[in-house]
């Protein structure tokens, strides 16, 4: 396993993050636990979380795995997240300083630990304003509370904005973005992606598989049945199956995946994770494993992602490329205006 800084901080992370939305609904806490220590054991180090995965249970799974666990939880970069509603109250929700202190000393209760290395904001709060809700996290970070802060689900116009607060009050940055990322869904490309480079941001891509469908586990026109997620819940997101089924350019993606993997005796969700270890400002890819089987086979992406030559990362690229039809993106006119001035550039 490689090793990443954390964004623009000085700490080390392990390249791919073991995410546990899993622990405790499609993994019991025997398994789950079996995930924390094949994790470690491969050299992973950076674990994530949040309040509302199974209503707490998920970081009360991981408190009592690192209490069990204290040599190795010594290695442990620890991050969950604050946002959502845990209660019915008008203020148990948000990113105000009253629902933020409330939510961070619950979880700290709950993983067991006075400390946790990266909070982050699960989505943006339109209602409360972003200079409340930094400094709650830089008097936090005084507080020794956490160490670092991040967001996920921001736009690029959020996440500037946030940044651009941060460095104007005098507060720390945040060091990090959680988007969903992956073959198929590439449209952060755009604005996320040039937006975190630019501050310094590292990227925590969730859903790296595309809920399973990078997983080489669907076919064309089938209904999903068996040990997936769809198959099992058949409810579960079948409109958005239907229309993922639909566009050719996911059949596209999971053929260029499929044809990546035989090439190198891998499987296709190694392919697709090794792919988004190869993207800019990418700090942590995060595995949403169900059981040990999935999560073994995931870590295999680590070595993979050194062996993908650049003829293969260009076959990916071009099976999946974002669309930019549309304005302002596919401004073709503007961009050969800027080469003429920029002398071809």
């Amino acid at each position: 396993m490689d090793y990443r800084t954390l964004g623009n901080s000085g700490a080390s992370v392990s390249e791919l993050t073991l995410g546990t939305m899993t622990f405790g609904a499609e993994a019991d806490e025997t398994t789950s636990h079996q995930m924390l220590d094949a994790f470690v054991a491969a050299g992973g180090t950076l674990v994530d979380t949040a309040d509302v995965y199974s209503a707490g249970v998920s970081e009360e799974i991981i408190g009592r795995w690192l209490a069990s666990h204290p040599t190795e939880a010594a290695q442990v970069v620890l991050a969950t997240k604050g946002r959502f509603p845990m209660g019915e109250g008008p203020n148990d929700v948000g990113l105000s300083r009253r629902h933020l202190a409330t939510a961070l000393d619950a979880s700290l209760s709950r993983l067991g630990v006075e400390h946790v290395d990266l909070y982050q904001m699960h989505a943006w709060d339109a209602f409360t304003p972003i200079d409340e809700t930094l400094r709650f996290l830089d008097d936090a970070i005084t507080a020794g509370k956490i160490g670092y802060y991040g967001f996920s689900n921001y736009l690029g116009w959020q996440l500037t904005k946030a940044v651009a607060r941060a460095q104007a009050l005098g507060y720390a940055p945040p060091v990090t973005l959680q988007p969903q990322y992956n073959l198929l869904v590439r449209d952060i490309e755009h604005e996320i992606v040039p937006a975190s480079l630019d501050a310094g941001i590292g990227l925590l891509p969730w859903s790296p598989l595309a809920g399973g469908w990078l997983s080489g586990k669907y076919r064309r026109d089938e209904a999903p049945t068996g040990a997936t997620r769809l198959g099992e819940d058949p409810k579960r997101g079948m409109e958005a199956w239907e229309a993922r089924n639909g566009d050719e350019r996911t059949w596209s993606a999971i053929e260029a995946v499929a044809s990546v993997a035989d090439a190198h005796g891998a499987s296709s969700s190694q392919v697709a994770l090794a792919w988004l270890l190869r993207q800019p400002a990418v700090t942590s890819v995060i595995l949403g494993a169900r059981t040990v089987a999935q999560l073994d086979d995931n870590l295999g992406a680590s070595d993979l992602a050194k062996q993908l030559s650049d003829d293969e990362l260009a076959r990916l690229d071009a099976s999946s490329s974002p669309r930019v039809d549309d304005y302002p993106y596919g401004t073709a006119g503007v961009a050969q205006r800027d080469r003429k001035l920029t002398g071809g550039r």
